[in-house]
């Protein structure tokens, strides 16, 4: 049974090291294969690097070509621009007009950038794809030959793991035989001391007759004895020799697996990336230079068209316009005084007949200019707000391009964001911008015709030819102004300051003079004897008087009603500011109570306007 036993557990470790070495050969195996695959990845990404640099060249050097004919056919045509000789001559020196001027640097640019496109392309086709086609043979190569290395080494380690199972072997075999030599000198020694102890009793009684006998058998016994000693220690030796040689050739190969897998295998991975990662970079670098250069041409390209609109000068191009096409805006000869018949007169002659005729007709002129005069200021200031407000709107459609442009990484998105909200909100802004143009050109127009038309001819027409009230124009202004104003704050009355009922106001907060009316007066009461007193200037306090005026402008209805237009102007002739007074209060009381307590305390906040004023108009 206990032979059963030793040789069940021998061979349970003969299985778990034929397991041991099994699973080693399927690691070399493995480490093979690894190595092969991680080189062709390798040659892999190396062609597609090379497939990837050909393929982006012949996409630049498209791109150069299409800009190239881009900016040729802008450049040769000149229809668009006329073909007089006056546009060839801007064409020809395009820094006469700022406008020109944009358009050339940006031909110029596009084709600069023409150029950088081609050179970009001959480099990524040239030098960087036949850099990545060298570093993909160099790569094949070298992983071939560390194969074959990691080939060799696995084949050497597995001799030396054979050497280990044959000296296990021999170890085992020599210690088997000195096992039974040592069982059979044991035997032996037992049968010697048998025999010995059998013949010491008998030594006495039978020494005559047996003692030949015995004494050859107890020689006999010793002799075995003694062989079997020697039988024993020679196998003995010959175990202790094996088994110091399995032990030497298990360090050994305990040192070489050792070796190999911390040492050997990572070598030869390094021995494969020899150079790889090195030229890789230096390939990617080139071509990340390469793109930097493109990217600081262009960048340089477009300082230079900043730079370009940066000069727009709409002055100075009317000054150019105007300095070529000299003969065209220059003003024509006054006409010359051209006497009939020998008549030497050239002034007007008031004849005492005439006084009475021309004396009226001049004052009456007097008066058209003057009222010339302030519907001309009236417009001034409606044609400013109405630019600045079509400026705000033009200049503010290229914010949201932008906007959009940097939150929509593809192209895609940009198409998909065609009917989102802010494409709608761009065509209501689209159609503010149209409706603000109209109005401009609409109010330019109507002063521009009034000023032509305006002076004798008007005064001619007498009380007809009267325009419309400066108030209805200020109404319709604010109409038009009053979705393109930014929102203000919020007010804690329920009724609006500006652009409000003045009579629903007064109501709602309670206030028998509005506060803004209230506090424009004190401060102009305080500063205007002396505009350039210590922390006021002449801007503030005109400043001031522009708010107090755009209050009363913007109210709605009016602060003097339309009705009374026709009064006001009548009363203009009235000697004194209290006639004056007396005269509107009598038609002012019963139509609007809360705006004339309201007129009533802000002329008592201006205490030495009445006085001053008191003094007969001239």
């Amino acid at each position: 049974m206990a032979a059963h036993g030793k040789l069940r557990r021998e061979r349970g470790l003969q299985a778990e090291y034929e397991t041991q070495v099994k699973e080693m050969r399927w690691q070399l195996s493995e480490q093979l294969r690894c190595l092969e695959l991680q080189g062709e990845l390798r040659r892999e990404l190396l062609q597609e690097l090379a497939e990837f640099m050909r393929r982006r060249a012949e996409v630049e050097l498209e791109y150069s070509r299409g800009l190239e004919k881009l900016a040729e056919r802008f450049s040769s045509r000149g229809g668009r621009l006329g073909s007089s000789r006056e546009h060839q001559s801007f064409r020809k020196e395009p820094s006469l007009l700022s406008p020109l001027h944009c358009w050339a640097v940006l031909l110029q640019h596009t084709r600069q950038q023409s150029r950088e496109s081609a050179a970009l392309s001959e480099v990524l086709a040239g030098p960087l794809a036949q850099r990545l086609s060298h570093i993909a043979e160099d790569v094949g190569r070298l992983v071939k030959k560390s194969r074959d290395l990691e080939q060799q080494l696995q084949d050497e380690l597995l001799e030396v793991v054979s050497e280990l199972q044959t000296a296990k072997k021999t170890y085992q075999a020599y210690h088997m035989e000195s096992v039974n030599a040592e069982a059979k000198l044991r035997e032996a020694e037992r049968q010697e001391e048998k025999r010995a102890g059998r013949s010491v009793p008998t030594t006495t009684a039978g020494a005559t007759e047996a003692g030949p006998l015995r004494k050859s058998s107890l020689k006999k016994g010793g002799r075995l004895v003694e062989k079997r000693q020697a039988k024993f220690m020679e196998h003995k030796l010959k175990c202790t020799k094996a088994r110091n040689e399995y032990l030497l050739s298990l360090a050994s190969v305990n040192a070489a697996v050792s070796n190999y897998y911390l040492h050997d295998v990572l070598d030869l991975m390094d021995c494969c990336d020899t150079g790889f990662h090195l030229a890789l970079g230096q390939v990617l670098r080139s071509y990340t230079a390469a793109e930097s250069r493109t990217q600081a041409s262009q960048v340089q390209g477009l300082g230079s068209l900043e730079e370009a609109v940066e000069a727009l000068d709409p002055p100075g191009d009317k000054a150019k316009v105007l300095e070529v096409h000299a003969t065209v805006f220059c003003p024509p000869l006054r006409f010359d005084y051209h006497p009939h018949d020998g008549d030497e007169v050239a002034e007007i002659c008031v004849e005492m007949e005439l006084r009475d005729e021309i004396l009226p007709r001049a004052q009456n002129i007097q008066s058209r200019l003057d009222r010339q005069t302030i519907e001309t200021e009236e417009v001034n200031k409606t044609l400013k707000a109405t630019l600045q407000a079509l400026l705000e709107v033009v200049a503010s459609d290229d914010g949201d391009v932008l906007d959009s442009f940097q939150t929509s990484p593809s192209t895609e998105s940009l198409k998909s964001t065609s009917s989102d909200p802010g494409s709608r909100q761009a065509g209501r802004r689209r159609g503010q911008q149209q409706e603000t143009e109209t109005f401009y050109l609409t109010v330019g127009r109507a002063g521009l015709v009034g000023g032509t038309r305006g002076g004798i001819a008007g005064a001619e027409g007498g009380a007809q030819a009267r325009p419309a009230p400066i108030h209805c124009r200020t109404q319709y202004t604010q109409r038009k102004f009053q979705k393109s104003r930014h929102p203000r704050p919020s007010s804690q009355y329920n009724q609006r300051l500006f652009g409000g009922d003045m009579e629903k106001f007064i109501q709602s907060s309670g206030q028998p003079v509005p506060l803004v009316v209230e506090s424009c007066i004190r401060f102009i009461n305080l500063n205007g004897e002396d505009p350039l007193v210590e922390g006021c200037t002449a801007h503030d306090l005109d400043s001031v008087a522009g708010v107090l005026k755009l209050y009363f402008r913007s109210l709605e209805p009016p602060l003097f009603p339309p009705d009374l237009f026709g009064e006001l102007l009548a009363s203009s002739g009235t000697p004194s500011w209290r006639a004056w007074g007396r005269t509107m209060s009598q038609s002012w009381k019963p139509r609007c109570p809360h705006r004339r307590m309201t007129w009533r305390g802000s002329w008592r906040l201006w205490p030495a306007l009445p006085t001053r004023a008191a003094q007969p108009r001239s």
